[in-house]
């Protein structure tokens, strides 16, 4: 994940607006109907954890979570430093109030390296909210730990982690298909092999993509009843500005087809069959590379099931047709000029909205989340 983890202390004013530098460069698609990008508000609790990753919008109402809440959880601590954010927040879209839903500690048993939480995150239909930890314990690197996935009750308490030999830096947006009884959760996982960001650090062709089959129990956590590796070859690495690169995206299409976002093979990829193969498909088949993709990172699949991408290295996001692999519309959502190209770094998780109207999106230079509609 590219990124510049700038530390800005004012909050970005919300209010309806044209973006000045929004473009569409087609006709056709869904973003075309896109014309105003509105920013909700700050996402740093009182603690002052920042770098909003993840956004998952809540599927019941459960607990201390209303249905169509948007959970978004913090990589980085008030120090701004990657891989040691610990909290989960909860913004109210019919109250625009915003609250802390979950602090996790910073050192958890059966989480290996602590707490850092990544763009892994989920909530299921029975009101469990699953969250990956890509931890470091100075901000670089140098003192990673394979991480874990960490499993909160609906009041945001810990009852669980899932941890092991599968899991190592959980990385990516999770994809999931939840019957409320069962459910599946896609995560990549970045860390294999990846050592040190000093000099040159190599692209180490590691990275997997992990399908973890759950049964979930009556008034009990979620329980593993099964790891399949589907993915697996993806190049992944060690950076100091962006902490670690790899595999982010990860969309869930039609014929229980998983799309990944392969950031550093700057392209989008297929994993066919990803809901029952029993087998990896390596690095599965190209749908769609370069072109306007720089450094693909969130991914979401929007109504009629194109596929709406994150760039890493500017404040595009791109709508990408799977089946033919055409990149069908582009549009700026963070043409922010203080980074070069506009909007570099910026944009990380990314999720639809209830009502398939638009998307919701984190803006790591403010550490805002902003709707687009």
């Amino acid at each position: 994940m590219v990124c510049r983890f700038r530390h800005l202390l004012g909050l970005a004013v919300g209010g309806m607006v044209m973006l000045p530098l929004a473009e569409v460069q087609a006709a056709e698609g869904f973003l075309p109907a896109l014309h105003h990008h509105v920013t909700l508000g700050s996402m740093v609790p009182d603690n002052g954890d920042q770098n909003p990753y993840a956004i998952v919008v809540a599927p019941v109402s459960i607990g201390s979570i209303q249905k169509n809440d948007v959970l978004v959880d913090n990589f980085n601590n008030a120090g701004n430093l990657q891989g040691t954010g610990t909290t989960i927040v909860d913004y109210h879209p019919a109250t625009k109030a915003l609250s802390v839903f979950a602090t996790i500690p910073k050192t958890l048993a059966g989480c290996p390296g602590g707490v850092g939480l990544s763009t892994a995150m989920t909530m299921l239909k029975s009101g469990w909210v699953i969250v990956g930890s890509a931890p470091s314990t100075d901000g670089t690197m140098n003192t990673r730990g394979n991480g874990c996935l960490v499993v909160l009750n609906n009041q945001g308490h810990i009852a669980g982690t899932i941890a092991g030999q599968n899991i190592n830096m959980p990385w990516g947006n999770m994809a999931t298909e939840d019957d409320g009884g069962t459910a599946t959760l896609f995560v990549s996982n970045a860390g294999f092999g990846v050592g040190s960001p000093d000099g040159q650090p190599p692209v180490v062709k590691q990275a997997t993509v992990l399908r973890i089959d759950l049964t979930i129990p009556d008034g009990r956590p979620p329980h593993v009843a099964s790891e399949t590796i589907v993915a697996q070859g993806f190049g992944a690495q060690a950076d100091k500005g962006a902490f670690l690169i790899g595999p982010t995206g990860l969309a869930l299409g039609a014929n229980g087809t998983l799309y990944v976002s392969d950031a550093i093979g700057n392209r989008i990829v297929a994993i066919d069959n990803a809901t029952k193969r029993a087998d990896s498909a390596g690095t599965g088949r190209t749908v769609t590379a370069d072109g306007s993709l720089q450094h693909p990172l969130a991914m979401a699949v929007a109504p009629g099931g194109d596929l709406l991408v994150t760039n890493g290295l500017n404040g595009q996001v791109i709508e990408v047709d799977p089946k033919t692999g055409k990149q069908v519309a582009v549009q700026w959502a963070d043409p922010d000029k203080a980074q070069s190209p506009p909007g570099s770094g910026d944009l990380f998780g990314i999720a639809m909205t209830p009502q398939g109207d638009g998307f919701y999106y984190v803006e790591d230079e403010n550490n805002t989340l902003v709707i687009a509609r």
